[in-house]
């Protein structure tokens, strides 16, 4: 199962077609199905065929990781609150302001519900499954982030691809260095968490916050 075209194949099946698939109109109930074999398809394989551990790598530099978190942080939070300062004010800490039982209840769901499962996704498995077919490093990590940013595609928002993009650089990085799928999705719901926070929900099309 492991064979070039094979991976290939499997490559553009489960991170091209069925990402382009959720632009397609209509049709919910058969993108739901399509998606769900996907995602279990892809734990089959990480479980049964790759049989990955899932465990703290050994020796891991756990302070090194928080500092390099911690500095990237201060960075995004800044580039951040200026962004949505200058574009739209109002927006600028509402949700946590005007909606706290909804700030709680999204920073709970996207860093469970949606961060943990894509980093499984496209950085535990997509790493380990075809970092070998790409011939450097950050080869590996430009595509990755490139198709990273392609599953998002379904948001329709230019600033939703761009960001994916730029997380898909860093926790790419990240996982390259860790292994660690724990690591790299707590830094991944740091990040995205922080967006909800300083007011960037609608801006991202996150359903529940254009009101605020």
């Amino acid at each position: 199962m492991k064979s070039k075209n094979y991976l290939l194949t499997e490559l553009f099946v489960l991170f091209i077609l069925l990402p382009l698939s959720l632009l397609l109109p209509k049709l919910f109930i058969l993108k739901g199905i399509l998606m769900l074999i996907g995602f279990l398809y892809v734990f089959f394989v990480l479980f049964k065929i790759e049989k990955m551990p899932f465990q703290l790598p050994k020796n891991l530099d756990l302070k090194s990781f928080f500092k390099r978190t911690f500095i990237l942080f201060i960075g995004i939070a800044i580039i951040t609150t200026l962004y949505v300062y200058f574009v739209d004010a109002n927006k600028l800490f509402c949700v946590p302001l005007n909606k706290p039982k909804l700030w709680i209840i999204i920073l709970l769901v996207y860093s469970f519900l949606s961060v943990w499962p894509q980093e499984i996704i496209y950085r535990t498995f997509f790493y380990t499954r075809y970092a070998h077919l790409f011939s450097s490093e950050k080869l590996l990590v430009f595509v990755n982030a490139i198709i990273f940013s392609l599953a998002h595609l379904f948001f329709r928002n230019t600033l939703v691809i761009v960001l994916t993009f730029v997380g898909g650089l860093l926790f790419g990085m990240t996982y390259l260095k860790t292994k660690s799928t724990l690591l790299v999705s707590i830094e991944h719901a740091i990040y995205g968490n922080w967006l909800f926070t300083v007011g960037m929900g609608a801006m991202l099309a996150f359903p529940g916050m254009e009101s605020c």
